[in-house]
């Protein structure tokens, strides 16, 4: 077990932070060595597994984040991007895989992840699912194959404790329907549209984002024309496909060269 990759976990307490330790500690390929919780959490000191309310499972929480990434080869993180780029440069010291799945990230903001990724791996996504990777490779195909009379608009629904609109993973999927007509995203993007709006812009890619209860994450791709429709979709119904998701990139990026991954690079898409 000793020689099985340890692996730290970032926002502890967090829904996917509590997935992601518990799909670790239950992993027969990788070990969970550590958990980082912000200075002050009342979870401070305590084992992670009577924190989540079960068994005892030998880790205890700290807000030492770089005394626990020294002993790992990999740090999984979905947290905020302001932290995000202080684990960044603590993961590039200890020379661990950095899988980030923080979202809300401003363009400035990615950019300074870039001098960390020069000493240690990263894998960024806003989704790290298959489904979802694959639905963007689709979003681009179809986007490629049809012309401006086809509308597109991502709409997307999330929990209500969702901070971020519209979703890393909605993102994404704009990202990939801009990159299938050769487009800037920043160029055409359409969202938050409120009030007398007028017309809706021949060649935008517009962005509606739900908010409400517990949904997981469910996102459509819609394709709209004169006389037709084409909807692309995924329905993430258990957050533990993401939590399997981030796992395996964070064994995939063992012994890779320092540099800037995606979950494209980790699926071979």
């Amino acid at each position: 077990m000793s020689d099985l990759p340890g692996i730290v976990v970032t926002g502890a307490s967090g829904r996917m932070g509590q997935m992601l330790c518990q799909t670790i500690a239950q992993s027969d390929r990788a070990r969970l060595v550590g958990v980082v919780e912000r200075a002050g959490h009342d979870w401070i000191g305590r084992d992670i597994g009577a924190a989540m309310g079960g068994a005892d499972l030998g880790v205890t929480v700290t807000d030492d984040a770089l005394a626990a990434f020294a002993k790992a080869q990999a740090v999984i993180d979905f947290t905020a991007p302001e932290a995000t780029l202080e684990f960044a440069a603590w993961a590039a010291q200890a020379r661990a895989v950095h899988v980030i799945g923080t979202t809300g990230f401003t363009d400035s903001q990615i950019e300074k992840l870039e001098p960390a990724s020069r000493h240690a791996v990263q894998v960024r996504a806003g989704n790290m699912s298959l489904g979802v990777n694959l639905l963007v490779k689709l979003t681009e195909k179809v986007a490629a194959a049809l012309d401006e009379d086809f509308d597109i608009e991502v709409i997307e629904a999330h929990h209500h404790h969702k901070v971020d609109a519209p979703s890393g993973t909605a993102l994404m999927l704009g990202e990939a329907a801009a990159a299938g007509r050769g487009v800037d995203l920043n160029d055409v993007r359409d969202s938050g549209r409120d009030g007398i709006t007028g017309a809706r812009k021949r060649g935008d890619i517009g962005f509606a984002a739900i908010r409400g209860g517990d949904i997981v994450g469910e996102h459509d791709v819609l394709f709209a024309a004169a006389g037709e429709r084409i909807v692309l979709r995924h329905l993430a119904t258990d957050r533990a496909i993401f939590a399997r998701g981030a796992l395996k990139a964070a064994l995939w990026g063992q012994n890779k060269s320092p540099g800037q991954y995606d979950m494209m690079d980790v699926l071979g898409l």
